[in-house]
């Protein structure tokens, strides 16, 4: 196994010259999880007028207390027009502009009204239940700044700051192949030796998590003209990512090599210390980039993880995401490890406060029943010596 690419270098030339794609305009209501490219400056104040955070009466809390007269009412989208002045008062409601002359709002509950009278027992302070114009927020204010990874609440900033679109980062465009004589689409009944296709369907959802936008480009048969085909339709419509599902390993219907050097291009690499997942692939094809998972259903989730969702996020403009690895404790033993890094399926628990991993008994990189079950991986680098139960180990979380 001499010549294997350590994981590590293997992450970094997948990143190499990998950039935040190009700007596009979309409605504001679009944008969650997407990320902006530009500031986002505030139209408008907000609120655009001192407004009551209650119902009640807007008055001069120099007349208080008192008996005042009413002499009209205020409500949210329908202000009063005329000014409150000595001994009067405006019945006000929340989100109702304070009319001039007011200075304070006094609550419903501590009045007793008669008629076009009310009563005020007990004084008021200047300023009492206003919300002062721009309390939230003034016009010309960066509400939102370029690099910002919008979310629901930071939508909803947008959209009162009176922003209808918005510039964000480009989706990346994700095309998705699998390739095999064996596989059949869901749904179909499998013939003599064949088997149903998962892995592309997996793959999308993590493109879509990821903030991409998957093409399934369906089942290419063990042909090198067929899988040429779709790999050159991939390229011609704009993708920034071509993800291939088998083909990548050493046997003689492994193509993807051969289609690499149809292509006139050579992998950036082939090979990796690792397991599940030794013959990943890739490869820049023009603009696009390549990257050949192997067709074993574990190999090519680990390896999306691993590789192709840090790509996307990098290309997503997605700074935040770091997919930072933390700590925990091995729930049983395991043996020593070879020169390959494992990653081993594992579902976790607290006891005593502290987090269990515990790896499933069997991690044959063909059993998605296991890996569906998985909470995350172990991270086991390569000559690891054997560990007891107890023992600190390192895990990345799965997404839910």
């Amino acid at each position: 196994m001499a010549g294997l690419l350590p994981v590590e270098e293997a992450l970094a030339r997948v990143l190499a010259g990998a950039a935040p794609l190009p700007e596009e305009w979309i409605p504001v209501g679009a944008c969650d999880g997407r990320v902006l490219t530009r500031d986002l400056v505030s139209g408008r104040s907000q609120p655009p007028d001192d407004m009551s955070s209650m119902d009640g009466y807007a008055v001069r809390s120099a007349d208080l207390p008192g008996q005042l007269t009413v002499i009209g009412e205020s409500a949210a989208g329908r202000g009063f027009g005329g000014s409150v002045t000595a001994g009067t008062a405006v019945r006000i409601f929340t989100g109702a502009p304070v009319p001039a002359g007011a200075d304070a709002i006094v609550m419903q509950e501590d009045t007793a009204r008669e008629g076009d009278q009310v009563v005020m027992a007990r004084a008021a302070r200047d300023g009492q239940f206003i919300r002062r114009r721009g309390l939230d927020f003034t016009e010309g204010l960066t509400g939102l700044a370029a690099g910002t990874l919008m979310n629901p609440r930071r939508l909803a900033l947008a959209a009162a700051m009176n922003h209808a679109n918005v510039p964000v980062h480009r989706r990346p465009r994700v095309a998705i192949l699998s390739t095999g004589d064996e596989l059949v689409e869901p749904g179909t009944a499998p013939g003599p030796d064949q088997i149903v296709s998962s892995n592309a369907l997996a793959l999308a959802a993590i493109v879509r998590r990821a903030g991409g936008e998957p093409t399934m480009l369906g089942i290419a048969p063990d042909r090198l003209d067929e899988t040429l085909a779709r790999v050159r339709a991939a390229r011609e419509t704009g993708h920034d990512v071509l993800v291939t599902s088998g083909g990548a390993s050493v046997g003689e219907y492994d193509l993807m090599r051969e289609v690499i050097a149809a292509e006139g291009a050579a992998p950036g690499f082939w090979k990796i210390a690792m397991r599940p997942g030794k013959p990943l692939m890739m490869a820049d094809l023009g603009p696009m980039r390549l990257l050949g998972l192997p067709g074993n259903p574990v190999a090519s989730f680990v390896c999306a993880t691993l590789f192709l969702r840090p790509l996307l996020l990098r290309l997503a403009g997605r700074a935040d995401r770091t997919d930072e690895t933390e700590d925990a404790v091995l729930g049983t033993d395991v043996g020593p490890n070879d020169l390959r890094a494992d990653h081993l399926r594992a579902t976790l628990a607290t006891r005593d406060g502290r987090l269990v991993a515990t790896p499933f008994p069997v991690q044959d990189s063909s059993m998605i029943r296991v890996l569906a079950e998985a909470d995350a991986l172990i991270l086991r680098p390569p000559h690891a010596p054997a560990a007891a139960a107890g023992s600190p180990c390192r895990i990345l979380r799965l997404d839910p």
